[in-house]
């Protein structure tokens, strides 16, 4: 008998694998797809050669990861490349703000009014990230805080609304980067802990960087594999899980699926029910003839671009997601441009681009149109550039990955408490009404990313068990 199954070989499953693996649990990985990586592969979508990250392509969470950093991954593959900037914003008169690795940067670019309150916001944090980051990517039950007065006084900054954060600036520019940050997953600007959002990737660019992983977001998921199986451990892919008796016997089931399939699979009933999921996405893949023909020049050099006019466009674009179902007419997009830090991805000359805007959960549209508009808005010239494109919606993103329901990349609504207490309003969120069934999904704390921290969460509930068992 096996010590552990995980079901789902996205970078969560792999890590509670490894991790597992790690402390001598003998552990084997099932995956329903030919390849490992969940949200984290890589693939050619568009033209040969073209190599593209089908969901997730820049890892401000993932180099900055307590779990990847513990982790040897290097040795396995695993290389950070990082463009001249982590990101940039354009805006329609050809200027640009910019969160740089440099605070100074950055708050030069928001202009003299706000440069000032940016960096009194940052510089309080700054110098204890890493001890703030395992804290705010951890919960009390499986790691005590190691600064718990950083970690508080963080909460008193972040867990009101990101509206009420940005009124300590005064031009648009700084309003406007910081609720694109907020953007990232998808929740309402005047949500509960939003500002906490923004400012966790604002601390993540300042401290390592928005970096993409050499020859694609494949290449993460390829290193805890490779590691897993040095530990041991095995994977088997190609493999479906319907139920639970489709399983080798083991004395640990841990799922990294959405909670909706894991209730199915293991025979919950209704325990999820009331597990919301969040705005679907419209993601268009591009192969491209040169570099995306951005007007302002910081763009230029930036490894993710966000594109929106202002805060208030930004606003509406996520409440139409949210609360209607129809799609933005103006869509805020997030962009990334592999080929600044990595020509590899794409033969020479030539590059790959990645854009998605936020719709309703499951719409059934074709955001195309819409998005080369916004981008034209800001790179004039772009559809001249485009040589192929991939689509896909909410309904083919749901295909792809059984754990984006209704498009979902975020594996359920990032708003109201479910921000912080997810899958359920629980202090075990890993645990499950079936003793030796766990969940290590996105859907569980800290939520949406290629981080791995939610697989490090959920290995440490299924090893205390394992001991006293």
């Amino acid at each position: 008998m096996l010590d552990a199954v995980v079901v789902g070989a996205g970078p969560n499953g792999l890590t509670a694998a490894v991790e597992l693996a790690r402390r001598g649990f003998s552990v084997a990985v099932f995956e329903a797809r030919d390849t490992v990586g969940g949200g984290a592969r890589t693939e050619e979508l568009t033209l040969p050669g073209f190599r593209h990250d089908p969901c997730s392509a820049a890892h401000p969470l993932g180099i900055n990861s307590p779990a990847f950093r513990a982790l040897p991954l290097e040795r396995y593959g695993l290389e950070w490349l990082h463009a001249g900037l982590p990101m940039a914003h354009p805006f329609p008169d050809g200027s640009a703000a910019v969160l740089s690795r440099s605070v100074g940067e950055t708050a030069a670019s928001f202009g003299v009014r706000d440069a000032g309150a940016y960096r009194r916001l940052v510089e309080r944090f700054l110098p204890r990230w890493d001890t703030l980051a395992r804290d705010f990517m951890s919960l009390p039950l499986t790691a005590l805080p190691r600064d718990p007065v950083t970690l508080a006084r963080f909460g008193l900054v972040g867990l009101p609304p990101s509206t009420w954060l940005m009124r300590r600036f005064r031009d648009e520019k700084a309003k406007t980067l910081f609720a694109g940050l907020v953007a990232h997953v998808m929740a309402p600007l005047g949500g509960f802990a939003t500002g906490a959002i923004g400012l966790v990737f604002a601390l993540a660019a300042h401290a390592r960087g928005w970096p993409v992983a050499r020859g694609g977001s494949q290449s993460i998921s390829d290193a805890l594999t490779a590691y897993l199986k040095d530990l041991g451990g095995t994977v088997h892919t190609d493999y479906e899980v319907k139920r639970l008796d489709d399983l080798p016997p083991a004395r640990a089931y841990v799922f990294d699926t959405s909670p909706t399939a894991l209730a199915r699979i293991a025979g919950l009933g209704n325990h999820y029910a009331g597990y919301r999921y969040g705005p679907g996405v419209f993601k268009i893949d591009y192969a491209l003839d040169g570099p995306v023909p951005w007007t302002a020049e910081e763009p230029r050099r930036a490894g993710t671009v966000q594109i929106g006019a202002d805060s208030a466009e930004i606003g509406a674009a996520l409440d139409a997601a949210y609360g209607t179902d129809r799609a933005p007419e103006r869509p805020f997009l997030i962009t990334v441009q592999p080929g600044v830090a990595d020509p590899t991805r794409a033969p020479a000359g030539k590059h790959v681009f990645w854009a998605y805007g936020h719709v309703p959960n499951g719409w059934s549209g074709d955001l195309t149109d819409a998005v080369e508009r916004q981008l034209e808005r800001f790179a004039p010239g772009f559809r001249d550039r485009v040589l192929a494109r991939a689509t896909a919606g909410p309904p083919e993103l749901a295909v792809r990955n059984a754990n984006y329901v209704g498009g979902d990349i975020a594996s359920g609504a990032v708003s109201g408490l479910q921000l912080l207490l997810r899958p359920k309003l629980s202090l075990f969120p890993y645990s499950t009404p079936h003793p030796a069934v766990f969940i290590c999904s996105s859907a569980t704390p800290p939520g949406p990313g290629v981080h791995g921290m939610s697989g490090h969460n959920a290995a440490k509930a299924v090893w205390r068990r394992l001991r006293q068992t």
